[in-house]
């Protein structure tokens, strides 16, 4: 390339850099709505209640109907966790999306996922998470809206693996996920695809209950395959070998049969 030319991109990338590093994160546009409500979770002791608990009822991949909920739960009937794992391809695992599900010894089980905010009619792009292009958005929401629209409509496979932690580990895990929730409420973040994303966000909170419980991994960064380093590190709770594991664990199907029903739930752990 002529020396001309790439004092022109060089130019042009410092342009980028610099216009980036004057953008702040705001919450105050013209969101997807699917995106658009933002939880708040109010404490009382044992009890938490989470205004703006999503509960979509999809009908296609963008066709909904919308709902938004006001739920109680009691931290003390917090009993399973759950991790979905949802790869963007199967020729190659590394994009991925990665969300937790919380059950509760009543039978109910809330979602959250750690997204990247999109506003109307935008797309998710992993190479525009890396400029500013997305804020974070803790979404809280019915594993019918949340697991069952990926599961059925996106083209996705999607993995629910049971993680190996005791009630008081999940009760902390549930409470810090919701406390960074308020915080994101009050304090917009940028999202970013390499130091600010979904599966990042999932290990920062774990570490926080257990300091070092995940390493840093290269896996990590690339979520598609962090369902080997939660093998490895022995947060799976399964005796099968990976590859049985993921076809275990893979509720496509399950979901796609038990879509409408109330029971949704139960019916993707059969």
């Amino acid at each position: 390339m002529p020396r001309r030319s790439l004092l022109i991109v060089g130019a042009l990338a410092l342009a980028g850099v610099g216009f980036c590093s004057v953008l702040r994160p705001s919450h105050n546009r013209n969101w997807s709505t699917d995106q658009s409500v933002l939880p708040v979770a109010e404490f009382a002791g044992d009890i938490v209640r989470i205004h703006g608990v999503r509960n979509f009822r999809w009908t296609g991949p963008t066709e909904f109907v919308p709902a938004w909920e006001d739920r109680s739960y009691r931290l003390d009937q917090v009993a399973t966790v759950w991790y979905v794992l949802v790869p963007f391809s199967r020729r190659w695992r590394g994009p991925a999306h990665a969300f937790v599900s919380f059950g509760f010894d009543d039978g109910r089980y809330l979602a959250v996922s750690v997204e990247a905010r999109r506003e109307a009619g935008e797309v998710y792009g992993v190479l525009k998470g890396l400029f500013r292009r997305f804020e974070l958005a803790y979404i809280v929401g019915d594993e019918r809206d949340l697991i069952g629209r990926r599961a059925v409509y996106d083209s996705n496979d999607v993995y629910l693996y049971p993680v190996r932690a005791d009630r008081a580990g999940a009760r902390a895990m549930l409470t810090g996920m919701l406390e960074r929730a308020n915080h994101i409420r009050d304090q917009p973040e940028f999202y970013n695809t390499l130091t600010n994303n979904c599966t990042l966000n999932l290990v920062r909170h774990v570490n926080q209950i257990v300091p070092g419980r995940i390493p840093s991994s290269w896996r990590v960064i690339l979520p598609g395959y962090s369902d080997e380093v939660a093998f490895a590190l022995g947060l799976i709770d399964s005796t099968l070998p990976l590859p049985a594991a993921r076809a275990k664990y893979r509720i496509n199907d399950r979901a796609r049969a038990a879509l409408d029903s109330t029971d949704f739930s139960r019916l993707i752990r059969e």
